[in-house]
């Protein structure tokens, strides 16, 4: 099997691996849903993203992978091991990115029960969906607007409570399902219910290069890579380790970074000059600018990082407004430069 494209080597998409990367700073701000033309790199960003991430400490033999170092994060199995005075036992691994397919039935998404075992044995045990392989990593969605609604109301609950709960076949189980949900689409082929387009973070337009040195480069580096992957990872093997370098300072740096009032006050102000609903907007550009600042190891947000952020937070919470043609992502430009001079 072929290595992951190397992330620090796809050209042409800066506001994409921007969003992927302030999601890998801070995973609570909410995943990323990346739209756009066929063939621009949606997939290839996401496959880059887990080949870059640093590993992560984890219960070695739960099928949870729960966080070793937090008591109240673990699933019941490892709660009764620390209740019962036994260790965990504890190994690195790779941050989970797991692939929704489309068609996948609810109980490969939320786990049912062990057939197998139940055959054979006549024990009653839960067998783990893909909910529980993305618990501390990433969901991948392709082709997202695709996606069926009975699948989507249930990501929507787990997305929400950080848990999965299967009640079923005399089963009854709980078990901790915290991931960041990224999708990907081509708008051509259907919108995204509104109520899961609200769940995503920060939102990403995505088009075919017109550059044309951008477009030579993407060719040249894609057609290299496809002669020989291994040989063409290796030699982007420095940059993207500088790449996760500065991921792991910046998610040391983010509870340091500072939010001031004026900074919080000037969120607000964008929000409601965009007419924005919720609150979530303003949640949402605060967190992104902060893991914008941790990136560049500042000690408080700044304007210049609201102004970074602004469309990729916003774009995909503007009502539509009859009165004005223009796109989401002008409008929230247009707003941020009448809101946040440089």
């Amino acid at each position: 099997m072929a290595p992951a494209f190397p992330f620090s080597a796809i050209a042409g998409q800066d506001e994409m691996k921007l969003a992927m990367t302030i999601a890998a700073v801070d995973g609570s701000i909410g995943g990323v849903l990346v739209f756009g033309d066929r063939g621009t790199g949606k997939s290839t960003v996401v496959r880059a993203l887990a080949g870059l991430l640093p590993t992560i400490r984890a219960v070695g033999d739960c099928p949870y992978h729960c966080d070793p170092d937090h008591d109240d994060r673990l699933c019941e199995q490892c709660q009764e091991r620390v209740g019962a005075g036994k260790s965990l036992k504890v190994r690195r691994i790779d941050v989970p990115v797991v692939d929704l397919p489309l068609g996948v039935t609810e109980d490969r998404v939320v786990g049912a029960l062990d057939l197998e075992r139940a055959l054979t044995r006549g024990e009653k045990a839960f067998e783990p969906g893909l909910l529980a392989r993305a618990n501390r990593g990433f969901l991948y969605i392709d082709e997202v607007n695709l996606l069926e609604d009975h699948i989507v109301d249930l990501l929507l609950d787990v997305a929400a409570s950080g848990e999965n709960v299967v009640e079923r076949e005399g089963l009854s189980v709980r078990h901790p399902a915290k991931f960041v949900l990224i999708g990907s689409g081509n708008p051509e082929e259907g919108e995204l219910r509104p109520q899961l387009l609200d769940r995503f973070g920060l939102s990403v337009e995505v088009s075919t290069p017109e550059d044309l040195q951008t477009r030579m480069q993407v060719v040249r580096r894609r057609d290299e890579y496809e002669a020989d992957p291994h040989a063409f990872v290796e030699k982007w093997k420095r940059k993207d380790g500088q790449v996760r370098k500065r991921i792991e300072k910046a998610r040391a740096q983010l509870p340091k970074v500072e939010v001031t009032d004026e900074i919080l006050e000037r969120t607000s102000q964008l929000c409601i000059a965009l007419g924005t609903d919720g609150l979530r907007g303003e949640l949402t550009l605060i967190r992104a600018a902060r893991a914008a600042a941790a990136l560049d190891m500042a000690d408080a947000v700044e304007v210049a990082h609201l102004r970074k952020v602004a469309s990729i937070a916003l774009r995909h919470r503007l009502r539509r407004d009859p009165l004005d043609e223009s796109g989401s992502t002008t409008r929230v430009q247009r707003a941020v430069e009448e809101q946040l001079p440089a």
